[in-house]
């Protein structure tokens, strides 16, 4: 389909070569002398690009401009002027005009707007093809070496970032080459964590940084001055990426890794373990009063702050701290409006649950569902809720208050699709991506079985207790029901197993840009 050109300028006889150079590149051409004209041509017939002279008689450039993006507001329009003026150039910032040219103009010029505004979903779609077919092979070679805990961190940034760049490509094939490759590397990791995890927690190989000596390694030593620690629930790396850009405005990012959660990645162990300072087997006996077991009632996480109080005394930190748990806008909103007595405090902890309670909605609500249908659309909607939420005016007033800011998480979560069958006692616990209990039936080749729960530093309810966890996309599913069960939590976002999106997860330093 021939590209339409619609353009305007009281000199457009001089401009004859140029128009006849677009001619013979295929283009179609349609010329005016004034800028009402070119507002009333945009009402009669649709244009692929304007380009608008800045200085006309009767109707000026900018005034056009105005009128025709009223009747044409996606169209883009390309302002020619005779000097570099501050009034053009914030009307180009401010996105009304796609581009601006310092006459004379030549015809490369205006060939390279053309491409630039016209083709360049296209080209940034080749450019992005070509590029992460090298890193593909790269990735492929890496994917064969046995890679430690710091590269299996490294390799996880790069897949993650060619995720997010093809949500924005058309390009299907590429897309599916890219999954199956994010396939292959989940399987390997599977078996890093398999053949290093109990160790790492025994002290007998190199571990990475842990979740449970977080708070210890990390944040102790920020607390010579006042902080934040916002905690996101089940906040995925790739989730963290999209969130980031709102918060550029505001702070420098003077630190940004990435930490691992422990087993099972559930908020019941994982954040208990962070602001504890332990492992899940040593709160249950150091304060049995702050553990729950699987088959007690309630909430699973209702001692944090115990816990934390807990852990400070054992660093030495006779600090004033505040706690403050979000789970609906209200308490957001409230939070906001009370904080300027956060600053009497040393340490501010907030704890943020809308990206859990988002993963579980889309689980049993089919609306949700079908807005977060993939995981392009999952962080795209983890960034609309940010960008209109509390949480983000309280990132603001921070900034404002010149506070260092600490944002992690306690596990990801990872989208699941293979259903594997198991077998259990009525009390085994019902997370979908681990089982602990006595007497469960299963294909052990399909999971990561951790037969003596004291080598995970996991609590037993008895004797014989094992657990066992889901790997790479699968999903514990009981043989009664099975196709039921199957088609309710297939291909929903689950957590408690082992795979990079659960484990690999964000650790960022902040501090508010100076005013």
């Amino acid at each position: 389909m021939q590209v339409k050109i619609l353009w305007a300028d009281d000199e457009i006889d001089l401009l004859k070569p140029h128009i006849l150079f677009l001619e013979q590149k295929g283009y179609t051409v349609e010329t005016v002398n004034n800028g009402g004209e070119a507002v009333d041509k945009c009402r009669e017939q649709v244009f692929d690009i304007v380009f608008l002279d800045e200085n006309m008689p009767g109707i000026s450039g900018l005034d056009a401009l105005t009128k025709i993006k009223e009747i044409r507001p996606l169209v883009p329009v390309v302002m020619i002027t005779k000097s570099e003026e501050e009034s053009i150039m914030e009307e180009a910032i401010g996105g009304k005009i796609a581009d601006y040219l310092i006459k004379p103009v030549n015809p490369n010029q205006i060939l390279l707007s053309l491409k630039k505004n016209l083709d360049h979903s296209k080209l940034v779609s080749h450019k992005t093809n070509s590029n992460y077919q090298q890193e593909f092979r790269q990735i492929g070679i890496e994917l064969n070496q046995r890679l430690d805990a710091e590269e299996w961190a490294s390799l996880f940034k790069r897949l993650t970032y060619w995720d997010i760049q093809f949500q924005s490509i058309e390009d299907q094939g590429m897309k599916e080459v890219l999954e199956m490759q994010k396939k292959e590397a989940n399987q390997q990791f599977c078996r890093f964590i398999e053949d290093n995890y109990c160790d790492w927690l025994n002290g007998t190989s190199d571990a990475p940084q842990l979740i449970h000596t977080l708070f210890k390694n990390k944040i102790n030593p920020l607390l010579k001055e006042p902080i934040f620690l916002i905690v996101i629930d089940n906040l995925r790396y790739d989730q963290w990426q999209v969130l980031r850009p709102a918060l550029s405005n505001y702070f420098n990012f003077d630190k940004e890794e990435i930490v691992y959660s422990i087993l099972p990645t559930a908020t019941q162990y994982a954040r208990n373990a962070f602001f504890s300072g332990l492992l899940p087997s040593e709160i249950a006996k150091k304060y049995p009063n702050y553990w729950s077991s699987e088959n007690d009632e309630g909430g699973k996480n209702m001692f944090e702050k115990e816990l934390l109080t807990e852990n400070l005394k054992r660093l030495g930190k006779n600090i004033k701290f505040g706690y403050h748990k979000i789970t609906n806008i209200d308490a957001g909103k409230k939070l906001n409006d009370q904080f300027s007595h956060l600053l009497n405090n040393d340490l501010n902890v907030i704890v943020y649950n809308f990206v859990d309670m988002l993963s579980h909605a889309r689980t049993d609500m089919k609306v949700i569902k079908e807005l977060a249908d993939d995981e392009a659309a999952y962080r795209s909607l983890t960034e609309s809720w940010f960008e209109h939420s509390p949480l983000l005016d309280i990132f603001k007033n921070i900034a404002k208050a010149g506070v260092k800011v600490v944002v992690t998480t306690d596990h990801g979560t990872v989208k699941v699709n293979e259903a594997i069958k198991i077998v259990g006692p009525k009390d085994t616990n019902t997370n979908l991506r681990y089982k602990t209990g006595r007497n469960l039936d299963y294909k052990e080749k399909e999971v990561f079985r951790i037969k003596n729960p004291d080598d995970a530093f996991l609590p037993k309810e008895n004797l014989s207790s094992e657990y066992v966890f889901c790997k790479t996309d699968g999903f514990f599913v009981y043989p009664n029901n099975f196709n039921h069960f199957l088609n309710h939590y297939k291909d929903t976002f689950q957590h408690g197993g082992i795979s990079l999106e659960e484990i690999l997860i964000p650790y960022v330093e902040l501090t508010p840009k100076k005013k």
